[in-house]
């Protein structure tokens, strides 16, 4: 037994450059990819899907068919104000309203079917008394995230905004002259005609969070089947004697049961699979029974849940299973650290950058995300995000089994076992 000093491992320089190493790379990895990914969402915001529709029926004029609403969008799709920023979805009333319905829109821009003819109203004979000013609607979609739903409306207010100054601009230089002899206000109104009121396009419950109820729903289960993943290998290991289990000053200790790593997987992801349910169950009573979360479908939401938290706590225990101790730092780079700015539910993926763009198409938080949102807010529709959920799901569940008992069986056929096999008395002790 050596008499030196506990304390005296401090000097050791290994141990401060391994940990120091370890705990740098961890902070700054969190720093890239939470603080990155949310630093300039308007600037790298690139083909914001927002709807363009109009409903305008237009008037004859003067024997002329004068449909402003047309113009209007057309001058709206054209103009480079905006870039590549928004990609203008030109749509029917329908359509546009499924559209929102299952979260492919941000929102929306409606151009009524009384546009022309109240413009028109200004400049013509009844232009007399007080003018009633046609009305541009920007709806919102708060369920598709509420930063993505606020970048779309401040995108398509300012462009119903400059189209309404056109189209006053446009009808000053028709009238010519004859503008004096309208009323002031008629005047006034007829420069930017149009007024722009803000909607709701898509009406959530007083208990859905504003849009975020579906994303700290799907966190909650990413969440739980990470830490159980550790809180199970850790047990499991105990269960077989590998490990001892410390219950504040008792250690506890079992008589090892020899065990291959792909049998030792294999007893984890079974635990995970079973305590799923149970897990499952209690998340869905405390959101919905206990704090009043806004849901339906509630069958559908339970079993979705269990398999959310089964595929991450299996993916999570393969992780640990193959790369030890460093398994739990790739455990929360996967599953927290990349997942939760790439989700899509703050910041819309439209928003990000690049690298993070691509991060979105694998990252289970996404996903799971994606068809809780369906459940939640959309009538658990397919198209709204919870074919793609379950779809991800499988194949997350696939990729971690393949991966897991692959690498573990190789590690078992070349004898790396967890503890080495017995030899007799004065030999040395090879791998079994």
């Amino acid at each position: 037994m050596s008499g030196s000093h506990p304390f005296r491992v401090l000097r050791a320089k290994p141990l401060w450059i391994t940990n120091g190493v370890i705990t740098g790379v961890l902070a700054l990895l969190f720093t890239v990819f939470y603080v990155g990914a949310n630093i300039d969402p308007a600037g790298h915001m690139k083909h914001l899907p927002v709807g363009l529709v109009n409903a305008d029926k237009g008037v004859a004029v003067g024997g002329q068919r004068v449909d402003l609403g047309a113009r209007i969008t057309g001058s709206i799709q054209r103009s480079a104000a905006a870039g590549d920023k928004i990609d203008w979805k030109v749509l029917d009333e329908r359509e546009m309203k499924e559209e929102l319905g299952k979260g492919k829109l941000f929102g929306a821009l409606v151009v009524p079917a009384d546009f022309t003819s109240s413009v028109t109203a200004l400049t013509g004979p009844a232009a007399t008394g007080t003018p009633a000013r046609p009305t541009l609607t920007v709806l919102t979609n708060q369920s598709a995230g509420s930063l993505g739903s606020g970048l779309a409306r401040t995108a398509t207010t300012l462009a119903a905004e400059d189209a309404s100054l056109q189209v006053g601009k446009e009808l000053t230089a028709r009238i010519g002259t004859a503008r004096a002899k309208l009323p002031a206000a008629a005047r006034l109104l007829l420069a930017d005609p149009a007024a722009v009121t803000v909607e709701d396009g898509h009406p959530l419950g007083s208990h859905s969070g504003l849009g975020l109820t579906a994303f700290y729903y799907a966190l909650v289960l990413v969440v739980c089947g990470m830490l159980s993943a550790n809180v199970i290998s850790g047990q499991v290991d105990h269960a077989l004697g590998y490990t001892h289990n410390d219950m504040g000053p008792l250690r506890l200790h079992r008589p090892l049961i020899r065990a291959t790593r792909v049998q030792t997987l294999a007893i984890g992801s079974t635990l995970m699979a079973g305590l799923s349910l149970l897990m499952g169950t209690l998340i869905m009573a405390g959101a919905v029974g206990i704090m009043g979360m806004d849901a339906s479908h509630l069958p559908l939401l339970w079993l979705y849940s269990v398999c959310a938290i089964a595929v991450s706590g299996i993916s999570a225990l393969t992780l640990l299973a193959v790369f030890g101790t460093p398994g739990m730092l790739l455990v929360t780079l996967f599953f927290i650290a990349m997942a939760v700015p790439t989700a899509g539910a703050t910041t819309p993926i439209q928003a990000l950058p690049g690298f993070y763009r691509f991060l979105a198409e694998f990252e289970p938080l996404r996903q799971i995300t994606g068809g809780i949102r369906s459940i939640l807010y959309y009538g658990a529709q397919g198209d709204a995000g919870l074919t793609r959920g379950w779809i991800m799901m499988a194949a997350g569940l696939v990729a971690a089994g393949l991966f897991g008992f692959g690498v573990l069986g190789w590690y078992d056929r070349r004898g790396l076992h967890r503890v080495p096999a017995e030899t007799k008395p004065g030999k040395t002790a090879v791998p079994a």
